[in-house]
């Protein structure tokens, strides 16, 4: 038996700000580019993400692998246990592999995370680096129609899928957010309704929660893209899957948050949780 192929050092491209730009209230387009882009290769899903990293200290010289890219082993191996490298996920909004720019939007809530403040003073020249991409969810071509479900979170996957939609697609894209000031243009086929949810000073999920059960309920088979806090996620998997019969292959489901948990936290539960859930279906005789 042949051994099992040795995991591949992980490594991170080195970018740099090249404009900023204050969207809403609590959302900020970051465009980075530079040379150090030129070996970045898009994923072709709609929820492409990448990750960037976070260092409270760096080394003098950032320790480059063989393929020219920062060795994000070596930087820990350098680094104490207290200024290890923090890493963020944003989704991809597009890239330009002509102009070499990608564009990620970063959600801000005040002094509150680590990305948030970084990116509501991002100029242009600071530097950062990007790990990925990843992604696994594009609309189903065979769908009958589609239904698009996050919070601020989720909105630059959601604007993602809608622009990558048939011009004949029909279908429900529900976005929380807190007040009009967060809502911004999206490009979406005439069929498919745009709803804006607007919690205000209510509870995050609950207004999303009960949009989603009120919606009428098209014939045909969904293909379904539901992002957001985890507390939420759960009660809309629930319904979906409970209540709605979305196959399991039919739905892109997965909590991108969790209130009163910092990433690493939540990264680190994740696993657990989606466990829980999976198991509690398959009591239930969900497929």
């Amino acid at each position: 038996m042949s051994a099992p192929a040795a995991r591949p050092r992980p490594t991170a491209l080195r970018a740099t700000v090249l404009r900023a730009e204050r969207l809403t209230p609590t959302l900020v387009r970051l465009v980075l580019g530079g040379p150090g882009m030129a070996s970045f290769t898009p994923s072709e899903h709609a929820d492409s993400y990448v990750k960037l990293v976070f260092l409270p200290s760096a080394p003098a010289e950032l320790p480059l692998a063989p393929d020219g890219r920062v060795d994000l082993d070596a930087v820990r191996a350098a680094l104490p246990a207290d200024q290890q490298p923090r890493l963020r996920s944003y989704t991809v909004r597009s890239f330009d592999p002509q102009a070499l720019e990608l564009v990620i939007d970063v959600v801000v809530h005040g002094e509150d995370g680590i990305a948030g403040p970084w990116a509501a003073t991002a100029e242009p020249g600071d530097e950062i680096l990007v790990v990925g991409p990843g992604g696994a969810y594009s609309p189903a071509a065979d769908a009958d129609w589609h239904l698009l479900i996050g919070d601020t979170s989720a909105l630059p996957a959601i604007a993602v899928a809608l622009e990558r939609l048939g011009q004949d697609a029909r279908g429900h894209a529900l976005i929380e957010v807190h007040d009009t000031e967060e809502e911004v243009p999206l490009t979406a086929p005439e069929g498919v309704r745009v709803q804006w949810v607007r919690r205000g000073h209510g509870v995050v999920g609950l207004a999303l929660v009960e949009a989603v059960r009120d919606l009428p309920w098209p014939d045909g088979v969904a293909h379904a893209f539901v992002h957001g806090e985890a507390g939420t996620i759960k009660e809309l998997r629930h319904h979906l899957r409970a209540e709605r019969g979305i196959a399991r292959d039919r739905l892109s489901i997965s909590g991108y948050w969790r209130l009163g948990a910092d990433d690493e936290a939540w990264r680190a539960a994740k696993k657990a949780w989606i466990g829980a859930i999976e198991a509690d279906e398959q009591a239930a005789g969900l497929d």
